[in-house]
């Protein structure tokens, strides 16, 4: 059976990469994104004339949201370049779940003909940002006029942490939510639920990470392209150049942010592709998708070894798609700290370093680049390109954002789905999961606890500064979050040859608000 004339299908994906940080050819993201808009274009196989034509019918525009330059209506702005009349425009917030969002939610307005052709788009450049600013003290000033004054370069670590809705914000108040420290506490707590050592651990990320390095440095697109791919020592290996950041991770484990990406992906119907005469070699069909997400304060997690969002994205994305995970022949898993594709791996039974099947088809957030909230974009454009060019029927991008927060599933395939049936009508998950049973939260823990997950930030001089712990009160069951009473206690958690999840100490409030943990009974309390 057929697809009906109404099946949505991607007809053209597109990616560009300023290499330069020379401050005379400092693009800023909207030029990016157009020009990555024209490559999905050329992408068709139209004629020039054609292109124009197709691009002038554009009727949806969602942008993924740029952390370099905060613009005023952005869809409107790129509507205007292409004389393009919208029906439908979106700016998203933050969040590396949005690309796999919007391409599901896009083929859903195409299947009901709310939309003729649809562009999903988003850029980053952050790296011209950073040369202009560090070269002449100021943002470009060529860009377009921004909404709000520029004076930094944005980094996601360097923003207050967001207040909570508990009566006591824990996250802020104990100076942790940012993702550099969060992921930590799941690689942590993922790495006791499964009995390895730290130095089992350590080795595993590193030849996750090489073997993501080899893939990146073949890739055109990424911003280590061409570059010698850092090998499982050399990521492995804590030194004054790739210091610890959050244990355990050390700094080629953690993403990289500081590009000039940008990437494209237009979506129509069979119908509208016949019309305009786009060559069936180039059609892939999104089959379905899904996504979720687990609760924004990460104290409000059922555990820190495994993620319900990714678990039941992956489960109802699949669902919806019509396929099974055998099914699939490629997969990308987001990855801005090794944590992410090995709770996916762990999910599905795939190994996590021997995978049979590609794992990532970009290299990940380190090597490729980060991309800000748009990585997951340049994914669904190699995706696209690897069901092309192979005999591979179907691939699945996840898409991952906040702090293991929120989560997006897509399917794409060279075919349409298996019983003919058309386009998922709705997203099969709820916004938040819960139905999943969370410990009770302590505020003011005091006695006896066990360290259920912990991370220590370190300094750039390689020396820890503070360490996190959220653990249970053994009274109760509670958990609590706190930081390290005394500097024996930071000692012991930033060991790599003993395992401090499990361990018993003491813990009580302070007057400051921070609760406060020890190994030795009243040190420091």
């Amino acid at each position: 059976m057929g697809p009906n004339g109404a099946t949505p299908i991607i007809i053209g994906v597109g990616d560009i990469k300023n290499p330069s940080t020379d401050v005379r050819y400092a693009a800023e993201p909207m030029q990016l994104m157009l020009q990555a808009i024209q490559n999905a274009g050329a992408d068709t196989e139209l004629s020039p004339p054609a292109i124009i034509k197709l691009l002038s019918n554009v009727d949806s525009i969602d942008v993924v949201r740029t952390w370099t330059w905060p613009y005023s209506d952005l869809p409107s702005l790129i509507a205007q370049k292409f004389d393009a009349k919208l029906r439908h425009k979106s700016y998203t917030g933050n969040g590396g779940h949005h690309p796999a969002r919007l391409l599901d939610e896009a083929a859903r307005r195409v299947a009901s003909r709310e939309s003729k052709v649809a562009v999903i788009t988003g850029g980053e450049a952050l790296a011209s940002l950073s040369a202009c600013i560090a070269s002449q003290g100021t943002p470009p000033l060529w860009w377009t006029k921004p909404e709000t004054k520029v004076e930094a370069v944005f980094t996601a670590s360097g923003s207050k942490l967001k207040p909570s809705t508990m009566p006591m914000c824990l996250g802020a108040t104990h100076s942790i939510g940012f993702p550099i420290q969060v992921y930590a506490l799941y690689e942590n707590g993922f790495r006791a639920h499964r009995s390895q050592s730290i130095q089992q651990n350590n080795t595993e990320s590193a030849q996750l990470y090489a073997q993501f390095a080899k893939v990146a440095a073949e890739n055109s697109v990424a911003w280590n392209s061409g570059r010698l791919a850092a090998t499982e020592e050399v990521i492995g290996t804590v030194t004054k150049k790739n210091r610890i950041i959050c244990f355990p991770y050390p700094l080629l484990m953690n993403a990289f942010n500081t590009v000039n990406l940008a990437a494209a992906c237009i979506i129509t119907s069979v119908d509208y592709a016949s019309e305009m005469g786009i060559p069936k070699s180039q059609w892939i069909y999104p089959l379905g998708g899904a996504g979720t997400c687990d609760s924004d304060e990460f104290w409000q997690r059922p555990n820190y070894h495994s993620s319900p969002c990714i678990s039941r994205s992956l489960d109802a994305g699949l669902e919806a798609s019509g396929l099974t995970k055998d099914d699939i022949d490629a997969f990308d898993f987001y990855s801005c700290f090794p944590i992410v594709p090995k709770l996916a791996c762990a999910h599905l039974g795939l190994s996590i370093t021997k995978s049979s099947k590609p794992v990532t088809l970009l290299g990940g957030l380190t090597t490729f680049g980060g991309a800000g909230n748009n990585y997951s974009m340049h994914a669904i454009t190699a995706m696209v390109r690897y069901l092309r060019s192979r005999p591979a029927q179907y691939g699945l991008v996840l898409a991952n954002g906040g702090v293991v927060s929120y989560q997006h599933v897509v399917c794409l395939s060279t075919l349409p789905r298996k019983d003919g049936s058309a386009y998922p009508k709705e997203n099969p998950l709820p916004p938040y999961i819960t139905d999943i049973p969370v410990p009770s939260i302590s505020t003011q823990p005091e006695g006896e606890a066990i360290i259920e997950t912990y991370t220590v930030d370190f300094g750039r001089d390689g020396k820890p500064t503070l360490g996190h712990i959220v653990g249970r009160l053994k009274k109760n069951n509670h958990r609590f979050v706190a930081n390290h009473a005394d500097p024996s206690t930071l000692n012991e958690l930033e060991s790599w040859s003993r395992e401090p999840i499990g361990r018993s100490g003491w813990v009580k409030p302070k007057e400051s608000g921070r609760n406060l943990f020890s190994f030795e009974q009243g040190a420091s309390l």
